[in-house]
């Protein structure tokens, strides 16, 4: 399942940066954050896959979802230039951003390779 962040959610949730200078992620369940708009085709697109797979990795990977029209302050953060882009946060290592709308198989690569989990 899906959840909409926030910037206070991330700072809950993911990375309080106003009290840590170093990267330091606030779970033990790795995840990705989609950066989308509801304008845009190919975030609609990739949509039913995330949410999709949001279910396969339950309890496995958390799968959250940035409005950036919404949270401009949080996109620009993470100089969020075009959507869809993904940004996947390993336990114990720096995140890693992917743009554009990734297939499937993709997405499930880029699961099992930058944030260590397979089923």
């Amino acid at each position: 399942m899906t959840q909409e962040m926030t910037l206070e959610t991330f700072k809950e949730l993911i990375f309080d940066f106003e009290k840590n200078k170093e990267w330091n992620y606030a779970s033990d369940i790795p995840c990705i954050i989609d950066f989308w708009a509801p304008w845009c085709g190919p975030c609609r697109a990739v949509a039913p896959i995330f949410e999709e797979l949001s279910h396969v990795y339950e309890g496995e990977v958390l799968f959250y979802k940035v409005n950036t029209d919404e949270q401009q302050e949080l996109s620009a953060m993470f100089g969020i230039k075009n959507i869809p882009s993904f940004l996947f946060i390993p336990v114990g290592e720096n995140p890693k951003m992917a743009p554009g709308a990734l297939p499937r198989e993709l997405f499930v690569e880029a699961i099992e390779k930058e944030l260590h989990v397979t089923i």
